[in-house]
């Protein structure tokens, strides 16, 4: 007579222990019998799918309904048609859908458009035009800090949100006096632009146009 293993016993064990629960989740009304009731399709139902939102980009203020699962990236995207505001990642990681929410900027990916209401939003479009450039685009163009463009928008937001942090004396991982003002240096600069990636690795020439618009020689 054959024994079997402990291990094979096991083995045989879970193999069953699967084959049963396939089989409940295949057979009709399983699934909704283990779902809370507040999670099932009869409750869900009369859960609101869109919601009304408005908020001021760019200096006008805009009127919305949304699908509540819409992102503020989307929304501005897809429905306002600012487009200068890219989606790299869809993870919150590249940087390149970032703008500046209420003066603090922010990965508008990861941010529900519904959760906005009331904010002023400042996009790439908002901070400057072809004939009269933000001072920290012009300085982009000068230092090539552009390269590909891709994720530039983001890179010129997080850099004018970085210039206010240190003047009003928010410090960052790297301040070493949390007493003092922040002082740019290449260490805070790198520091508090390293949300926003380049594949070009235009990094110095990005640094570079930052230092001349804080008003340091690059």
């Amino acid at each position: 007579m054959v024994e079997l293993s402990d291990f094979e016993l096991s083995r045989r064990n879970l193999l069953l222990g699967s084959a049963a629960t396939i089989a409940l989740g295949a057979k009709p009304g399983a699934a909704g019998a283990q779902m809370p009731p507040s999670m099932t399709p009869a409750a869900a139902e009369g859960a609101p799918t869109t919601a009304k939102v408005s908020f001021t980009v760019n200096g006008a203020t805009r009127d919305l309904e949304l699908d509540t699962r819409t992102t503020l990236l989307d929304a501005l995207r897809e429905h306002l048609h600012l487009t200068g505001s890219k989606k790299g990642c869809d993870q919150g990681q590249c940087g390149a859908c970032t703008v500046i929410v209420d003066g603090r900027r922010i990965a508008s990916c990861l941010s529900l458009a519904v959760m906005h209401e009331g904010d002023e939003i400042t996009t790439i479009e908002g901070l400057g035009t072809p004939d009269k450039l933000h001072p920290m685009q012009a300085a982009f163009v000068k230092h090539d800090g552009y390269q590909c463009g891709y994720c530039t928008p983001g890179q010129i937001c997080s850099a004018v949100a970085v210039l206010d942090e240190i003047k009003a004396g928010i410090p960052s991982h790297v301040t070493a006096d949390l007493m003092a003002k922040p002082e740019l240096t290449n260490a805070e600069l790198r520091e508090r632009m390293s949300g926003n990636i380049c594949r070009c690795g235009a990094y110095s020439n990005i640094a570079e146009a930052i230092t001349e618009v804080a008003g340091r020689p690059a």
